[in-house]
């Protein structure tokens, strides 16, 4: 039962958010066609929803993708990280992003914290997670080496 004291509950003890066909379905045209270097979610508290905030395409750098995340807030992104191997072998890896600065508000953190675990388990396919609060705890070194 829902009512303004309890708000994001359901019987199931999560956070009781939907994950839209669209956020899904754009994650998938990153994963799976390249259409997309990043795509940014965000909670919709009013629908109680994760919708797709931003989408930057093939061509956009990591800078591109850091700069769209907002200082002080939280959201969730995936990233498609290219990298040459030691072996000279191009690879891809998804990175998935929980960005959570320290100035973003109590209430926020806890609502991207206690939604994060379901929200990851529909987007198959992520080769690793990164939890940030700050810029430097997902430099593109961060990456580098998670991807080795």
């Amino acid at each position: 039962m829902f009512t303004a004291a309890m708000p994001f509950r359901r019987t199931n003890g999560l956070s009781g958010l939907g994950v839209g066909e669209h956020s899904k379905n754009t994650y998938m045209e990153l994963q799976r066609k390249k259409v997309y270097r990043y795509v940014i979610f965000k909670i919709d508290e009013k629908k109680r929803e994760i919708l797709v905030e931003k989408t930057g395409g093939p061509a956009e750098s990591y800078d591109d993708f850091t700069a769209s995340l907002p200082e002080n807030d939280c959201r969730y992104a995936v990233f498609d990280f290219d990298f040459v191997t030691l072996e000279n072998c191009q690879k891809s890896k998804i990175f998935f992003i929980a960005w959570s600065p320290s100035g973003s508000r109590i209430r926020s953190k806890m609502l991207y914290a206690t939604s994060k675990g379901r929200f990851r388990q529909e987007l198959e396919g992520i080769h690793y997670e990164i939890q940030a609060t700050d810029p430097t705890e997902m430099d593109l070194d961060v990456l580098r080496e998670r991807a080795r």
